[in-house]
């Protein structure tokens, strides 16, 4: 076979290092974990790059999409770890990072009847590794209902409720379970989501919500709360959003754990 020129590897006289190249938005299908003891099949948008030293023209982008195929479709916090130091000796990079974005499905039992219902979760893995030192972030997006207490302590009739969502970051030094993380976030909020719900479910949960309102700061410290009682939890962030529905505006609350 005729060898074929490799111009990646020709040498760049600028002397500007890049710090990251690789590829982005590509669609994999992985089975992740559950904590049932199964696998969830679902579709991850997969970011995958490297650092390139300034002496180089070009990454290989071939080689990424290499390294995820050889891994296989099964992700979990345990295998994960393994593709971005493959990534660094296959580039000849010091750093690696990866990102796995995909939905996560639950089946919930509606409160009264059990009309059974699946509820989507965005879920996101993210890596960054230099040399042998890895920072694993595990993210999970959870809608949430809150109700506000200022409205409820004010009015005759009533309280305004809308719909949240907690961005839940955390590291960890065990694996955690998806399913925990999403159930720690919903038992802050006034109530959790459905997505199947009877008359007799409709009124319960519209009652729970009235009877546990949270300000958008009291869902943040109650998830924060609860996490700094998890020994296995090193580090979070907690970012809660509330789709107002009686502002023009969405009231906004952080928290991140110092010392990471």
């Amino acid at each position: 076979m005729e060898e074929l020129k490799d111009t990646q590897n020709e040498p760049d006289f600028r002397n500007l290092a890049i710090d990251r190249v690789g590829v982005k938005n590509l669609r994999f299908p992985v089975d992740v974990r559950e904590k049932s003891g199964g696998t969830q099949s679902t579709v991850a948008t997969v970011s995958l790059a490297v650092d390139l030293p300034h002496h180089y023209k070009g990454t290989h982008m071939s080689r990424f999409v290499e390294v995820l195929n050889s891994h296989g479709p099964v992700l979990d916090v345990k295998s994960l770890p393994r593709i971005p130091s493959e990534l660094q000796a296959r580039l000849d990079a010091q750093r690696s990072h990866i990102e796995f974005r995909f939905p996560f499905f639950l089946s919930k039992a509606a409160p009264v009847t059990g009309a059974q219902g699946l509820v989507d979760y965005d879920v996101v893995f993210e890596i960054d590794s230099k040399e042998d030192v890895q920072d694993f972030i595990l993210t999970v997006c959870v809608p949430v209902t809150t109700l506000c207490p200022c409205s409820k302590a004010i009015s005759a009739r009533g309280a305004h409720n809308q719909r949240g969502q907690v961005t839940f970051s955390v590291r960890f030094n065990e694996p955690v379970w998806i399913e925990d993380l999403i159930a720690l976030v919903e038992k802050c909020a006034s109530c959790e989501l459905y997505s199947l719900l009877k008359r007799p479910d409709e009124k319960e949960v519209t009652e729970r919500a009235y009877d546990h309102p949270v300000f958008v700061e009291d869902l943040v410290r109650n998830v924060a709360a609860l996490s700094d009682e998890q020994e296995n939890i090193t580090w979070y962030r907690v970012e809660a959003e509330n789709f107002e529905s009686i502002h023009n505006h969405n009231a906004y609350a952080v928290i991140e754990k110092a010392g990471a």
